[in-house]
């Protein structure tokens, strides 16, 4: 479990998560979606560790991640993987050996088995037919595939997706949402999907988390979620032409 107690964030003399509370549950999607701009990464970057509240506490798996330093933060750290928006692979890689990457940085293993490893999970993302490309070859979602299969090289319990949809074509974009929900079922995985493609969010999230104003103002299931009366939540949805009564079921999975 994930937890958020009472989280509180400064930056640049801006209140952006103002006593944040929030759990997200073993082996559920949680998504984190909102308006530019209001602490969705932010919130995600607390839970890595990559930033400190500066006032609260962030829970991993029972362990203080935010009060933890050293070699205790990165055995916290081992429980995530994290797909970064643009996937941020190494050009001068092939796409095995970026896949390969975080293996050889922290791990004692063998090259065999480094290599195998690694074009298992790119079977699993459907790119091993492209294991020898640089990343240059690749299409924005492709690339995004090999991030994800370079996330979850290390077997984490916690995935992490920032903006996965991101600056794709809606049929990459739903290729994405397909995956998210695969690692899911296949591997039982905990996910956190930070977006603001509320069609994405709603097809993949078994909750919805909406945060603005430096807090959540909604944490609900889907249809829960497109149903609430909360102000906020009602304009986001109709931003994204998404009405109660609308057909956002059918495209439900």
């Amino acid at each position: 479990m994930i937890e958020l107690q009472n989280v509180s964030k400064v930056l640049s003399g801006r209140t952006i998560l103002d006593k944040v509370n929030l759990q997200i549950h073993d082996g559920e999607t949680c998504v984190i979606v909102g308006p530019s701009g209001v602490g969705k990464s932010v919130t995600v970057k607390h839970m890595i560790r990559l930033l400190t509240p500066d006032s609260g506490k962030v829970i991993v798996n029972g362990d203080p991640i935010s009060e933890l330093s050293g070699v205790e933060l990165e055995a916290a750290r081992e429980h995530f993987g994290v797909l970064f928006q643009g996937g941020a692979l190494i050009e001068w890689l092939s796409v095995r050996e970026n896949v390969a990457l975080p293996l050889r940085e922290k791990t004692s293993m063998g090259e065999s088995d480094i290599i195998e490893l690694a074009m298992q999970k790119l079977t699993l993302v459907g790119m091993a037919d492209h294991s020898t490309k640089r990343p240059s070859e690749l299409s924005g979602g492709m690339r995004k595939r090999v991030g994800l299969a370079r996330a979850m090289v290390r077997n984490p319990s916690i995935l992490i997706y920032d903006e996965p949809t991101s600056g794709l074509d809606p049929v990459s974009a739903r290729t994405i949402d397909d995956l998210i929900l695969s690692m899911q079922a296949e591997l039982g995985v905990t996910s956190v999907v930070v977006t603001h493609d509320l069609h994405s969010a709603l097809s993949i999230g078994d909750r919805i988390a909406m945060i603005t104003g430096g807090r959540f103002v909604e944490t609900a299931a889907p249809r829960q979620f497109v149903e609430s009366e909360n102000e906020s939540v009602q304009a986001f949805l109709a931003s994204q032409f998404i009405t109660r009564k609308g057909d956002w079921e059918n495209w439900r999975r």
